[in-house]
């Protein structure tokens, strides 16, 4: 049985990392999906690789013109809308607090946040219409924070708090409100940061490490997850932060020292790591 069919899933950031797994998640358990990202160029390859009854919308989340567009378009092409997932963002810089711009401080806010805000405030009557469910990709680090990564952990946490205060407001509609919250998780651009680092450090065995359960895990454990909580199996779910994380977040453990050799250079745990993209 497809646990999604005929369901219309309007994604953020569908095009890459963990959004494109889950795009492809969501087309195998039978919904139809909507993907509203910047990269028309993978758009476009993902749509091709997921079928014709999917679509995709060029669409920078920061800006509520071109959600209230794509919602708009979602609505005249199928008629509803079952789930809205916020799945865009991104991780830069890794950075204090103090060293942080002004711009790059705007940048997260408006993409990790704001666009959350954009979809809800144009897609909530479609999923008032449907009884239908929010789900937000959040990170382990808004819980448990991160070094080198203060304005990023802020966005995440505040992703948490938004997830819960939904719930609380929407239930009253029958729309379900949940999170997914990764540790470390293998993607293009998780790989592009492992590759740049310098040193005699085994990033990649660090990686590993850190999750009690032995490996840094692709993009398709989330979108596991993500299937069953936009799913009639997860119907009296609402209000959750539902970790993904392989248990990094248990317990106090030195993964530091197994992995680099001699000298005065340290691992700095989730040093600037985008731990969920």
């Amino acid at each position: 049985m497809e646990l999604l069919k005929d369901k219309i899933i309007f994604l953020t950031g569908g095009s890459e990392g963990i959004g494109y797994e889950c795009a492809k998640a969501y087309a195998a358990e039978g919904a139809k999906v909507v993907i509203a990202a910047l990269d028309e160029i993978r758009i476009n390859e993902v749509i091709n690789e997921l079928g014709q009854n999917h679509l995709g919308i060029h669409c920078d989340v920061s800006v509520g013109s071109a959600v209230k567009s794509a919602i708009e378009k979602t609505l005249e092409v199928y008629g509803k809308i079952d789930a809205i997932h916020n799945n865009a963002g991104i991780a830069t810089p890794s950075k204090p607090l103090h060293q942080t711009t002004d711009e790059e401080w705007n940048n997260l806010m408006n993409v990790n946040l704001r666009g959350v805000y954009h979809t809800i405030k144009y897609g909530f009557e479609s999923l008032q219409s449907s009884q239908g469910c929010i789900l937000n990709t959040s990170s382990l680090v808004g819980e448990i924070g991160q070094e080198m990564h203060a304005a990023y952990t802020a966005t995440k946490g505040g992703i948490n708090a938004l997830t819960k205060s939904m719930a609380l407001d929407y239930a009253k509609y029958k729309i379900r409100v949940n999170a997914v919250s990764p540790a470390g998780v293998w993607t293009h651009t998780l790989r592009k940061w492992n590759a740049e680092q310098l040193g005699d450090v085994n990033m990649e065995a660090y990686l590993n490490g850190i999750h009690p359960l032995g490996y840094c895990p692709n993009g398709d454990v989330v979108a596991d997850v993500c299937v069953f909580l936009l799913s009639d199996k997860a119907r009296f779910i609402t209000g959750c932060i539902m970790p993904v994380s392989g248990g990094a977040e248990l317990g106090y453990r030195n993964v530091n020292s197994e992995y680099h050799s001699g000298g005065d250079k340290t691992i700095n745990r989730n040093h600037g790591i985008p731990s969920d993209k």
